[in-house]
C-alpha cells in the first residue's frame, strides 16, 4: 500500500539482455530473462510510484501499468535510457547488456568456409555508469553487479566506478532463473541486506530498501 504522505516518483528500470549482431541473422547475447526487472517494476508500482522499463528482447510479461520501451542493442538501451532518465527520480540497472560488440558487422550472412572465424570485439558503453555519472543531485542510481568470483569486492569497485548509490551483487545462477541470492551494498561496500528466494521476494526487499534509503531521503 502506498504512503499517502509520499508523493509518487518515477523510476527507470533497465531489464533483459541486449543483442549485438554479427551479420543479419546471428548475434551475441545472454540468457537474461527480464524476470528480475519485471519483479522490480511490480514492487515499485505496488508502492504507488511510476515505472518506465527500457527492455531488451524478452518473453516475460511486464506489468501493464508500466511504460515499456523496447530496444535491441546496448547502444539502443543507452540512447533511450539517456533520453528517459532526466525525467525520472532514479534508475535501477537490472538489465544484462552485452559488454562487447563486433568491430565489424557483415551486411550478408557469414558463410561456412571450413576455417576458423576470428571475431574482433570492442567494448559497448556502460549504461548504468553513464547514468550514474550524469545524475543530478536529486537523482539516484542503483546498479546490479553479476560476478563469478570476488563478488563483494568487485561489486564495491563497480559501485564506486559507476557512481551508484547502492549496488546489488549476484552471480551467474541468477540468469534465466526463478530464484536469486543477492547482497545489497552501500557506497562503502557494507552489506545492508542479504536476500534469498524467488525474484518477487528479492525485488520486494530491494525496493523496500531503495524506498527507505533513496526515495524517502
Amino acid at each position: 500500500m502506498s504512503d499517502p504522505k509520499q508523493a509518487p516518483v518515477k523510476v527507470l528500470i533497465t531489464s533483459g539482455p541486449t543483442r549485438q549482431y554479427l551479420d543479419p541473422v546471428r548475434y551475441l547475447t545472454n540468457a537474461s530473462s527480464g524476470r528480475m526487472g519485471a519483479a522490480l517494476a511490480e514492487a515499485v508500482l505496488g508502492l504507488g510510484h511510476e515505472v518506465v522499463i527500457v527492455s531488451g528482447p524478452v518473453s516475460v510479461d511486464y506489468p501493464k501499468a508500466a511504460e515499456v520501451i523496447e530496444v535491441i542493442t546496448t547502444d539502443d538501451m543507452l540512447r533511450v535510457a539517456r533520453e528517459v532518465f532526466p525525467n525520472c527520480d532514479g534508475a535501477i540497472g537490472a538489465a544484462a547488456p552485452c559488454d562487447y560488440k563486433p568491430l565489424h558487422v557483415s551486411d550478408q550472412k557469414l558463410s561456412k568456409t571450413g576455417r576458423p572465424l576470428q571475431l574482433d570485439l570492442v567494448e559497448t558503453p556502460d549504461v548504468i555508469a553513464v547514468l550514474g555519472e550524469s545524475k543530478r543531485a536529486d537523482q539516484w542510481v542503483v546498479g546490479f553487479a553479476l560476478e563469478t568470483d570476488d563478488r563483494r569486492f568487485r561489486a564495491t569497485v563497480k559501485l564506486q566506478k559507476k557512481h551508484c548509490d547502492l549496488m546489488v551483487s549476484n552471480g551467474p545462477e541468477a540468469i534465466d532463473a526463478s530464484d536469486n541470492h543477492v547482497e545489497l551494498l552501500d557506497p562503502v561496500g557494507t552489506v545492508l541486506e542479504t536476500i534469498s528466494g524467488n525474484k518477487k521476494h528479492v525485488a520486494d526487499r530491494l525496493i523496500h530498501q531503495i524506498h527507505n534509503r533513496l526515495i524517502l531521503r
